[in-house]
């Protein structure tokens, strides 16, 4: 991986998920792109609101591409949005595959607002089982482990380049923004789904 990608993906990892501290302010929008006029970007959200965020002096973006099941193998680093399943254990609502370079960065698991009850879990691949399809037993915080099936329908992406370019009118986008002692949203990283792919985070 290049330095520059290596920085863009470095940004990304608290997007989805952990490698920073959960703000009590804090607010993920997910919608598809108005316009992005200077440092705003404008964004109708997927309740049918429409949010401006203003982008931070440095500001980073990446992409997301496709990924699959087949490419998970023990050592792996994922970041995995899951919920509780009625038979018991948890199921995949995306998962998302980072570089070798970022293992270990923010894993652990907590709560996720996908949907209601969900939770977010990065840690690394500790055993990948075939039985009634593929399911991943990820460990974290030294040694606590969780084991998480994944239907054939989860989204699985991996971190790809991006642009500011790329933020076009439609194009899907996830955003992890604060508000400021004004209450407006503020946000130093963008995710969009620039490569045929809707970020799923």
């Amino acid at each position: 991986m290049n330095l520059k990608l290596f920085a863009i993906v470095l940004g990304t990892i608290s997007v989805v998920g952990a490698a920073e501290a959960q703000a009590a302010d804090a607010t993920r929008v997910r919608g598809t792109v108005v316009e992005l006029a200077g440092s705003t970007l404008t964004v109708k959200d997927r309740d049918g609101k429409t949010d401006a965020i203003t982008l931070a002096d440095g500001w980073k973006i990446s992409g997301v591409a496709k990924a699959s099941a087949g490419d998970i193998k023990q050592g792996d680093f994922l970041g995995i949005a899951s919920v509780s399943k009625a038979d018991g254990g948890s199921g995949a609502l995306e998962v998302v595959v980072f570089p070798a370079a970022l293992k270990g960065t923010g894993e652990g698991d907590r709560d996720w607002d996908l949907q209601p009850n969900s939770r977010m879990t990065n840690g690394t691949v500790a055993d990948v089982t075939e039985i009634n399809g593929r399911s991943v037993t990820l460990t974290y915080d030294n040694g606590q482990k969780k084991q998480i099936a994944i239907p054939q329908t989860t989204p699985i992406v991996t971190i790809a380049s991006a642009t500011p370019a790329d933020l076009t009118p439609g194009t899907a986008v996830f955003v992890n923004a604060e508000r400021d002692g004004d209450g407006k949203l503020v946000s130093s990283r963008v995710v969009v789904g620039n490569h045929g792919i809707a970020p799923p985070m």
